[in-house]
Protein backbone atom coordinates (compact mmCIF):
# COMPACT_ATOMS: atom_id res chain seq x y z
CA UNK A 1 0.00 0.00 0.00
CA UNK A 2 1.62 3.47 -0.89
CA UNK A 3 1.47 6.33 0.78
CA UNK A 4 -1.10 9.32 -0.56
CA UNK A 5 0.98 12.10 -1.49
CA UNK A 6 -0.57 14.46 1.31
CA UNK A 7 1.01 12.44 3.73
CA UNK A 8 2.65 13.75 7.06
CA UNK A 9 6.11 13.30 8.04
CA UNK A 10 5.10 11.66 11.21
CA UNK A 11 2.50 9.02 8.79
CA UNK A 12 5.84 8.79 6.92
CA UNK A 13 7.97 8.01 9.45
CA UNK A 14 5.27 5.25 10.84
CA UNK A 15 4.79 4.02 7.30
CA UNK A 16 8.25 2.62 6.52
CA UNK A 17 8.91 1.57 10.27
CA UNK A 18 6.01 -0.57 10.36
CA UNK A 19 7.49 -1.80 7.78
CA UNK A 20 10.99 -2.62 8.91
CA UNK A 21 9.22 -3.61 11.80
CA UNK A 22 7.20 -6.69 9.58
CA UNK A 23 10.35 -7.57 8.02
CA UNK A 24 12.42 -8.10 11.22
CA UNK A 25 9.09 -10.27 12.47
CA UNK A 26 8.95 -12.54 9.23
CA UNK A 27 12.44 -12.81 9.68
CA UNK A 28 12.36 -14.11 13.08
CA UNK A 29 9.74 -16.76 12.10
CA UNK A 30 11.21 -17.62 9.18
CA UNK A 31 15.00 -17.82 9.74
CA UNK A 32 15.20 -21.24 11.79
CA UNK A 33 13.01 -23.05 8.65
CA UNK A 34 15.65 -21.41 6.41
CA UNK A 35 19.13 -22.53 8.40
CA UNK A 36 17.94 -26.39 8.21
CA UNK A 37 17.58 -26.24 4.54
CA UNK A 38 21.33 -26.21 3.44
CA UNK A 39 22.32 -28.31 6.55
CA UNK A 40 20.65 -31.23 5.15
CA UNK A 41 22.73 -31.54 2.64
CA UNK A 42 25.93 -31.31 4.88
CA UNK A 43 28.40 -33.99 3.63
CA UNK A 44 29.31 -34.74 7.51
CA UNK A 45 27.75 -35.79 10.12
CA UNK A 46 27.39 -32.43 11.72
CA UNK A 47 24.64 -30.31 12.71
CA UNK A 48 26.54 -27.05 12.03
CA UNK A 49 28.06 -25.35 8.81
CA UNK A 50 31.22 -26.45 8.21
CA UNK A 51 34.11 -24.30 6.88
CA UNK A 52 33.75 -26.43 3.46
CA UNK A 53 29.96 -25.06 3.52
CA UNK A 54 30.75 -21.54 3.93
CA UNK A 55 33.43 -21.28 1.55
CA UNK A 56 30.97 -23.16 -0.56
CA UNK A 57 33.02 -26.00 -1.72
CA UNK A 58 31.03 -28.51 -3.88
CA UNK A 59 32.70 -31.64 -1.91
CA UNK A 60 31.15 -30.09 1.40
CA UNK A 61 27.81 -30.81 0.26
CA UNK A 62 26.01 -34.46 -0.21
CA UNK A 63 22.98 -35.76 -0.59
CA UNK A 64 23.85 -38.67 1.66
CA UNK A 65 21.33 -37.71 4.39
CA UNK A 66 18.40 -37.68 1.66
CA UNK A 67 19.52 -40.76 0.60
CA UNK A 68 19.66 -42.48 3.95
CA UNK A 69 16.15 -41.71 4.37
CA UNK A 70 14.57 -43.08 1.40
CA UNK A 71 17.10 -46.36 2.09
CA UNK A 72 16.95 -46.52 6.20
CA UNK A 73 13.87 -49.19 6.96
CA UNK A 74 13.13 -47.19 10.29
CA UNK A 75 12.84 -43.66 8.15
CA UNK A 76 10.84 -45.63 5.15
CA UNK A 77 7.98 -47.78 8.34
CA UNK A 78 7.46 -44.08 9.67
CA UNK A 79 6.45 -42.89 6.28
CA UNK A 80 4.39 -45.65 6.31
CA UNK A 81 2.43 -44.86 8.74
CA UNK A 82 2.50 -41.47 8.23
CA UNK A 83 0.95 -41.85 4.87
CA UNK A 84 -1.01 -44.54 6.18
CA UNK A 85 -2.95 -42.07 8.89
CA UNK A 86 -2.84 -38.66 7.77
CA UNK A 87 -5.46 -39.42 4.95
CA UNK A 88 -7.71 -41.71 6.70
CA UNK A 89 -7.89 -38.53 9.42
CA UNK A 90 -8.11 -36.31 6.65
CA UNK A 91 -11.31 -37.87 5.19
CA UNK A 92 -13.19 -38.14 8.71
CA UNK A 93 -11.99 -34.67 9.56
CA UNK A 94 -13.68 -33.28 6.34
CA UNK A 95 -16.56 -35.69 6.26
CA UNK A 96 -17.28 -34.53 9.49
CA UNK A 97 -16.19 -31.20 9.84
CA UNK A 98 -18.34 -30.00 6.59
CA UNK A 99 -21.40 -31.63 8.13
CA UNK A 100 -21.08 -29.76 11.24
CA UNK A 101 -20.18 -26.22 9.49
CA UNK A 102 -23.56 -27.06 7.48
CA UNK A 103 -25.36 -27.92 10.68
CA UNK A 104 -24.01 -24.58 12.62
CA UNK A 105 -24.49 -22.44 9.94
CA UNK A 106 -28.47 -22.78 10.09
CA UNK A 107 -29.80 -20.19 12.32
CA UNK A 108 -32.67 -22.33 14.18
CA UNK A 109 -29.94 -24.80 15.55
CA UNK A 110 -30.10 -23.93 19.32
CA UNK A 111 -26.89 -23.21 21.58
CA UNK A 112 -25.13 -22.52 18.14
CA UNK A 113 -22.34 -20.33 19.64
CA UNK A 114 -21.44 -22.92 22.45
CA UNK A 115 -21.43 -26.61 19.79
CA UNK A 116 -18.85 -24.06 17.82
CA UNK A 117 -16.51 -23.87 20.59
CA UNK A 118 -16.67 -27.26 21.84
CA UNK A 119 -16.01 -28.12 18.22
CA UNK A 120 -12.99 -25.89 18.12
CA UNK A 121 -11.62 -26.40 21.68
CA UNK A 122 -8.81 -28.51 20.21
CA UNK A 123 -7.63 -25.73 18.79
CA UNK A 124 -7.76 -23.74 22.35
CA UNK A 125 -6.59 -26.27 24.49
CA UNK A 126 -3.41 -27.23 25.03
CA UNK A 127 -2.55 -30.13 22.70
CA UNK A 128 -0.48 -32.08 26.13
CA UNK A 129 -4.07 -31.66 27.82
CA UNK A 130 -5.73 -33.13 24.75
CA UNK A 131 -3.38 -35.83 24.60
CA UNK A 132 -3.33 -36.92 28.40
CA UNK A 133 -6.86 -36.89 28.30
CA UNK A 134 -7.45 -39.10 25.02
CA UNK A 135 -4.61 -41.19 26.69
CA UNK A 136 -6.79 -41.68 29.72
CA UNK A 137 -10.33 -42.21 27.95
CA UNK A 138 -8.98 -44.86 25.21
CA UNK A 139 -7.15 -47.04 27.37
CA UNK A 140 -10.86 -47.13 29.48
CA UNK A 141 -12.07 -48.24 26.22
CA UNK A 142 -9.71 -50.58 24.48
CA UNK A 143 -8.58 -47.53 21.68
CA UNK A 144 -5.02 -47.00 23.63
CA UNK A 145 -1.89 -48.32 20.96
CA UNK A 146 -4.19 -49.03 17.89
CA UNK A 147 -4.18 -47.56 14.62
CA UNK A 148 -7.88 -46.53 14.86
CA UNK A 149 -7.20 -44.85 17.89
CA UNK A 150 -4.28 -43.09 16.52
CA UNK A 151 -6.60 -42.12 13.29
CA UNK A 152 -9.27 -40.67 15.60
CA UNK A 153 -7.05 -38.45 17.50
CA UNK A 154 -5.80 -37.00 14.39
CA UNK A 155 -9.10 -36.45 12.96
CA UNK A 156 -10.12 -34.76 16.22
CA UNK A 157 -7.52 -32.62 15.61
CA UNK A 158 -8.17 -31.51 12.41
CA UNK A 159 -11.77 -31.17 12.40
CA UNK A 160 -12.13 -27.40 13.78
CA UNK A 161 -9.84 -26.45 11.30
CA UNK A 162 -12.78 -27.84 8.48
CA UNK A 163 -14.88 -25.85 10.41
CA UNK A 164 -13.53 -23.00 10.26
CA UNK A 165 -12.86 -23.13 6.36
CA UNK A 166 -16.09 -23.79 5.55
CA UNK A 167 -17.83 -21.97 7.72
CA UNK A 168 -16.07 -19.12 6.15
CA UNK A 169 -17.13 -20.30 3.28
CA UNK A 170 -20.94 -20.62 3.97
CA UNK A 171 -20.95 -16.62 4.77
CA UNK A 172 -21.25 -15.66 1.68
CA UNK A 173 -23.72 -18.77 0.18
CA UNK A 174 -27.17 -17.87 -0.86
CA UNK A 175 -29.77 -19.69 0.76
CA UNK A 176 -32.37 -19.21 -1.45
CA UNK A 177 -30.42 -21.85 -3.73
CA UNK A 178 -31.05 -24.63 -1.49
CA UNK A 179 -34.55 -23.57 -1.34
CA UNK A 180 -35.19 -23.32 -5.01
CA UNK A 181 -33.71 -26.87 -5.57
CA UNK A 182 -35.94 -28.40 -3.05
CA UNK A 183 -38.76 -26.26 -5.05
CA UNK A 184 -38.00 -28.36 -7.91
CA UNK A 185 -37.74 -31.75 -6.50
CA UNK A 186 -34.41 -32.26 -5.53
CA UNK A 187 -33.82 -34.29 -1.85
CA UNK A 188 -31.51 -32.77 0.28
CA UNK A 189 -28.67 -35.14 -0.41
CA UNK A 190 -29.11 -34.65 -3.95
CA UNK A 191 -29.77 -30.29 -3.22
CA UNK A 192 -26.04 -30.80 -1.25
CA UNK A 193 -23.92 -32.37 -3.82
CA UNK A 194 -25.06 -30.47 -6.60
CA UNK A 195 -25.98 -26.96 -5.18
CA UNK A 196 -23.90 -26.79 -1.45
CA UNK A 197 -21.20 -28.25 -2.62
CA UNK A 198 -19.91 -26.65 -5.74
CA UNK A 199 -19.71 -23.62 -3.98
CA UNK A 200 -18.23 -24.33 -0.35
CA UNK A 201 -15.56 -26.82 -2.26
CA UNK A 202 -12.88 -24.56 -2.21
CA UNK A 203 -13.42 -24.26 1.60
CA UNK A 204 -13.81 -28.04 1.86
CA UNK A 205 -10.49 -28.77 0.31
CA UNK A 206 -8.47 -26.32 2.25
CA UNK A 207 -10.02 -27.41 5.50
CA UNK A 208 -9.03 -30.69 4.61
CA UNK A 209 -5.36 -29.78 3.62
CA UNK A 210 -4.66 -28.20 6.91
CA UNK A 211 -6.58 -31.14 8.74
CA UNK A 212 -4.07 -33.35 6.43
CA UNK A 213 -0.23 -30.69 7.63
CA UNK A 214 -1.85 -31.26 10.81
CA UNK A 215 -2.04 -35.08 10.80
CA UNK A 216 0.65 -35.22 9.22
CA UNK A 217 3.41 -33.07 11.47
CA UNK A 218 1.58 -33.86 14.76
CA UNK A 219 3.69 -35.89 17.01
CA UNK A 220 2.72 -34.91 20.48
CA UNK A 221 -0.76 -36.78 20.77
CA UNK A 222 0.78 -40.11 18.92
CA UNK A 223 3.28 -40.31 21.41
CA UNK A 224 0.25 -40.20 24.14
CA UNK A 225 -2.20 -42.96 22.02
CA UNK A 226 0.26 -44.64 20.04
CA UNK A 227 2.77 -47.58 19.67
CA UNK A 228 5.46 -48.42 18.70
CA UNK A 229 4.11 -50.13 15.58
CA UNK A 230 2.32 -46.47 14.99
CA UNK A 231 5.57 -44.47 14.91
CA UNK A 232 4.75 -41.50 12.56
CA UNK A 233 7.54 -39.88 11.11
CA UNK A 234 7.62 -36.77 13.38
CA UNK A 235 7.71 -39.53 15.76
CA UNK A 236 11.00 -40.71 14.44
CA UNK A 237 12.40 -37.09 14.04
CA UNK A 238 11.93 -36.67 17.64
CA UNK A 239 13.34 -40.44 18.68
CA UNK A 240 16.32 -39.19 16.97
CA UNK A 241 16.99 -35.80 18.41
CA UNK A 242 17.04 -37.78 21.53
CA UNK A 243 18.90 -40.92 20.80
CA UNK A 244 20.85 -40.94 18.12
CA UNK A 245 21.25 -37.34 16.89
CA UNK A 246 21.10 -38.26 12.70
CA UNK A 247 21.27 -35.35 10.34
CA UNK A 248 18.78 -37.16 8.31
CA UNK A 249 16.30 -35.57 10.57
CA UNK A 250 17.37 -31.95 8.80
CA UNK A 251 16.63 -34.06 5.25
CA UNK A 252 13.25 -35.47 6.65
CA UNK A 253 12.51 -31.95 8.23
CA UNK A 254 13.46 -30.14 4.52
CA UNK A 255 11.35 -32.27 2.71
CA UNK A 256 8.11 -31.28 5.22
CA UNK A 257 8.48 -27.84 4.45
CA UNK A 258 8.64 -28.31 1.18
CA UNK A 259 5.34 -30.09 1.54
CA UNK A 260 3.79 -27.93 3.71
CA UNK A 261 4.66 -24.92 1.12
CA UNK A 262 3.08 -26.82 -1.44
CA UNK A 263 -0.06 -27.26 0.45
CA UNK A 264 -0.35 -24.01 2.05
CA UNK A 265 0.26 -22.49 -1.83
CA UNK A 266 -2.74 -24.61 -2.89
CA UNK A 267 -4.89 -23.54 0.33
CA UNK A 268 -4.52 -20.07 -0.90
CA UNK A 269 -5.10 -20.75 -4.96
CA UNK A 270 -8.42 -22.44 -3.22
CA UNK A 271 -9.37 -19.23 -1.33
CA UNK A 272 -9.24 -17.03 -3.90
CA UNK A 273 -10.52 -18.71 -6.17
CA UNK A 274 -13.60 -19.04 -3.41
CA UNK A 275 -13.99 -15.54 -3.33
CA UNK A 276 -13.80 -15.21 -6.80
CA UNK A 277 -17.25 -17.68 -6.95
CA UNK A 278 -18.92 -15.33 -4.10
CA UNK A 279 -18.00 -12.22 -5.92
CA UNK A 280 -15.60 -11.32 -3.06
CA UNK A 281 -12.46 -9.95 -5.53
CA UNK A 282 -12.12 -9.52 -8.96
CA UNK A 283 -11.60 -12.09 -11.36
Amino acid sequence: MNLPPYATLGQRVWHYSFKVICALIFFFLIAPILVIIPLSFNAENFFTFTPGMLAFEADAYSLKHYEDFFTNPNWQQALRNSVQIAPVATVLSVSLGTLAAIGLSQPHVPFRRAIMAILISPMIVPLIISAAGMYFFYSRIGLQGTYVGVVLAHAALGIPFVIITVTATLVGFDQSLTRASASLGADPVRTFFKVQMPLILPGVISGGLFAFITSFDEVVVVLFVGSAGQKTLPWQMFTGLREQISPTILAVATLLVVISIALLTMVEVLRRRSERLRGLSPG
